[in-house]
């Protein structure tokens, strides 16, 4: 069993689950012009934790499912690669977010450290504040479990007898694959934060949105001709 392979496919799944701006990419960005590049990344890690959660219950289910109905990872497969295809369409066609105030932060000082509220800092109940807040936008949006559950029928094209142990190290990947987003972004828009605008939101989702349409074709591709990848 290849479970680099296994940590490696979760890890693209997490990373691009987590790349269309939407809310919660929003309220990163927003905190990390407030209170810096490490408390905008503490928000993302919320979302990281409810990907992970995702993750864990569509591989999960989805293993289960297929030790129950042996023989059927075709059809799984199937349903899972046509899902990607109405996902990556989705995010292609979707317009920016509404923006939270005349841009997508509030404008920072010259030093790039003071507040909204005149603060340095968000301190610890502004962390964990954030952290909670995009963790309940993740765990309560159910197009998040689509998703994963889309993506978890790789776990069944990886491997013919699938595990929970198998299922652990894809959702490990996820969650390292969701936070190193959070990382990248945090990172970008605290030295490049003047220059997001709508247009760069949009390409974003487009870029995102036409990886997995691609992903989701390879899947079909997959099922239609299993011997290309024997």
């Amino acid at each position: 069993m290849d479970y680099v392979g296994i940590i490696l496919t979760g890890w693209i799944v997490g990373l691009i689950a987590a790349i269309p701006i939407g809310p919660v990419n929003l309220i990163c960005i927003r905190r990390t012009l407030q209170f810096g590049t490490f408390y905008g990344f503490l928000s993302g890690l919320g979302a990281a934790l409810g990907d992970g959660i995702f993750a864990c219950g569509a591989a999960f289910s989805i293993t289960a499912l297929s030790q129950l109905i042996n023989g059927y990872s075709m059809p799984l497969q199937l349903v899972g690669g046509i899902m990607l295809l109405v996902i990556g369409v989705r995010m292609f066609l979707a317009p920016p977010p509404a923006r939270m105030g005349e841009s997508y932060g509030p404008p920072a000082s010259k030093n790039g450290k003071t507040t909204a509220n005149g603060k340095n800092g968000a301190g610890k109940n502004g962390a964990a504040k954030g952290m909670a807040t995009t963790f309940a936008l993740t765990t309560t949006n159910p197009a998040t479990f689509a998703w994963f559950l889309g993506w978890s029928g790789s776990l069944v094209g990886m491997s013919k007898n699938p595990s929970f142990f198998t299922a652990a190290f894809w959702v490990i990947g996820v969650v390292i694959g969701s936070a190193t987003w959070w990382a990248i972004l945090t990172t970008v828009v605290g030295k490049l934060h003047a220059k997001i605008d709508d247009h760069v939101v949009q390409i974003v989702n487009r870029v995102s949105g036409i990886l997995v349409f691609l992903f989701g074709l390879g899947v079909l591709v997959h099922v239609a001709f299993p011997k290309l990848f024997a």
